[in-house]
């Protein structure tokens, strides 16, 4: 048998490697264990968006949890929200004993996002900073996922459905819009969408979202921008 020394396997590149990266993942924030109303809730949800919740990795917010004398049954809810089609990752916030019972079942304590005033107050008195934009020369096809981070996302063409576009800052396209959009991914209130054609699957800002069966037919097709506005999504059109 030919055993193979220990300096060629070292001369083997590795199988793996393991880098830092960031990820958009959506917030479920738990007011109250009812799993009957959890279930009616998300089913009312997955109506109206089919299939965008389907393998959407979600993490559990315990922040405004009310307490319960029966404790939280985490495996149970992590069940439902599996059933449902989601990929619950982790828990946050919550005290200790919460974190402790989540921990058990199997779900890691993900540490707490800073919010947007705590990242502008932490800044105030430093010198600004440039926010750096990304610019895509080419049509965003199915099944693509493009992200820019603090700054803008600028797409010179179509995009297409099936394809996600998001930034922490505003999204340009200088195209029809047929994917699913994300404005504000971090949180930014004054974030917006620009368009050429608006046919989304999805248009979201800092969290506020609407699907395409949410879009008026007066909307549908025209070249708009979208903003927020008292919490509410708003769509304006724009002369060509």
């Amino acid at each position: 048998m030919l055993l193979r020394s220990p300096s060629l396997a070292s001369e083997e590149p590795p199988p793996f490697d393991l880098k830092g990266s960031l990820f958009t993942l959506t917030v479920l924030h738990l007011f109250k264990l009812d799993r009957v109303a959890i279930e009616r809730h998300l089913t009312e949800k997955i109506k109206q968006a089919p299939g965008f919740f389907n393998n959407t990795p979600v993490v559990i917010d315990l922040e405004g949890l009310e307490e319960s004398r029966d404790g939280v049954d985490f495996a149970a809810l992590y069940e439902l929200l599996k059933g449902c089609g989601m990929v619950p990752v982790g828990i946050r916030n919550g005290n200790p004993k919460l974190q402790a019972v989540a921990r058990l079942a199997g779900l890691p304590l993900l540490p707490e996002s800073r919010s947007v005033g705590s990242v502008k107050k932490a800044e105030q008195g430093a010198e600004p900073v440039a926010a750096r934009g990304r610019i895509v020369n080419h049509p965003v096809r199915s099944g693509q996922q493009i992200y820019a981070p603090n700054g803008d996302l600028i797409i010179l063409g179509t995009v297409s459905a099936g394809a996600e576009i998001m930034a922490d800052g505003h999204v340009h396209v200088y195209g029809l819009l047929r994917g699913r959009a994300q404005a504000g991914v971090r949180g930014d209130l004054e974030a917006r969408i620009f368009c050429q054609g608006l046919e989304a699957e999805l248009i979201s800002i800092a969290g506020r979202y609407r699907v395409s069966e949410q879009i008026g037919s007066d909307d549908w097709g025209k070249a708009a921008q979208i903003r927020l506005a008292d919490d509410r999504l708003i769509i304006d059109h724009l002369t060509r």
